[in-house]
């Protein structure tokens, strides 16, 4: 019998498929339906400190906007009793989804400010949570911040949440640092426990007719996986923490070749909002399949076995790698 298992942020895992946050592991049903797959663990949707801080104010407004007039009512100003926070909404979900799956749930938080990253993580490890995935979604757009003014808002971060927060912690990173290599061993001297490769930057469009900038999703394509296998192969010799790839893992090649650089686990989104949660139980036999053809018992066997260190050619991944794509193209 083919070993699937894997271990991920100190969690022994059943297999490395986990789904990663999506309107799927937002809600109950959906949830089970994944767990009952095959699913090994899921990531909720990300908590977000601004809806939380307009929330507020749009509470606040509501309230103060009951006294205008009204001076003696101004002493009065009640909230309803069965309203419910952002945050208590988030809170509730985490405790319910712990209460009925077996599998590790982790959450994720997307911050602005320190006090929200720090106030909000106690809240969720009271709630539960078996680990905090930090959505760092930041973009530098101004020409005064540094990169290492960027990296040093990351590690601050990490900073004060262990020292308010026990859970184990995995920062969600995007490919855009100067040194990817070198911030995830920051990362792991800094305390954190795992890395998640790399975080999709949605990008705005441009509505040609009213100018306005606009929102647009696009899902992932298998061909992204290959800027996460890339430098994943690249990392794992050189840091000792878990390793998520994340986006673009739609195909069992797809997740067989991450495993094999060095993955501990292949996120999984956009191929199950196409396929539906029933999916992963494909994706978990012919991963298994594959491992039986190939004459792998585990994929504890397989993990790394690709990466930088034991690569038959390991300037393929760097320089020469480039040299060699410019020289294959053959015009028709």
């Amino acid at each position: 019998m083919i070993d699937l298992s894997t271990e991920y942020l100190g969690l022994k895992l059943a297999n490395p498929l986990v789904p990663s946050s999506s309107p799927l592991t937002g809600e109950l049903d959906s949830a089970k339906q994944l767990e009952d797959a095959g699913a090994s663990a899921l990531i909720l949707p990300s908590l977000f400190e601004q809806a939380i801080d307009y929330e507020q104010k749009q509470l606040e407004r509501f309230v103060s906007s009951q006294a205008l007039g009204h001076y003696e009512a101004q002493s009065y100003q009640p909230i309803p009793e069965d309203y419910n926070s952002e945050l208590d909404n988030y809170l509730e979900r985490l405790q319910q989804f712990k209460s009925a799956l077996d599998i590790p749930v982790i959450a994720s938080l997307n911050g602005i400010s320190t006090d929200g990253w720090v106030d909000f993580g106690r809240e969720i490890q009271q709630a539960g949570a078996n680990a905090l995935e930090l959505n760092v979604y930041y973009i530098a757009a101004d020409p005064e911040i540094s990169g290492q003014e960027v990296e040093d808002r990351y590690l601050k971060l990490l900073d004060e949440l262990r020292d308010h927060v026990d859970l184990p912690i995995t920062m969600k990173l995007s490919s855009q640092f100067s040194s990817v290599s070198n911030m995830v061993l920051k990362l792991q001297q800094a305390g954190a426990k795992g890395v998640s490769l790399f975080n999709r930057f949605y990008q705005p469009d441009i509505d040609l007719e009213s100018l306005e900038i606009v929102p647009h999703l696009e899902l992932s394509t298998p061909m992204e996986s290959l800027l996460r296998v890339r430098w994943i192969a690249m990392i794992r010799g050189s840091v000792d923490i878990s390793i998520a790839a994340t986006g673009g893992f739609h195909r069992t090649e797809d997740i067989v070749k991450a495993l094999m650089v060095g993955a501990d686990i292949t996120h999984l989104c956009s191929v199950l909002l196409k396929q539906g949660p029933k999916h992963i139980a494909i994706l978990k036999q012919e991963l298994q399949n594959w491992l039986e053809e190939h004459e792998y018992e585990s994929v504890t066997q397989m993990k790394g076995s690709a990466s930088k260190p034991c690569a038959i050619n390991p300037a393929a991944l760097e320089h020469s790698n480039y040299m060699h794509v410019i020289k294959s193209y053959a015009q028709d």
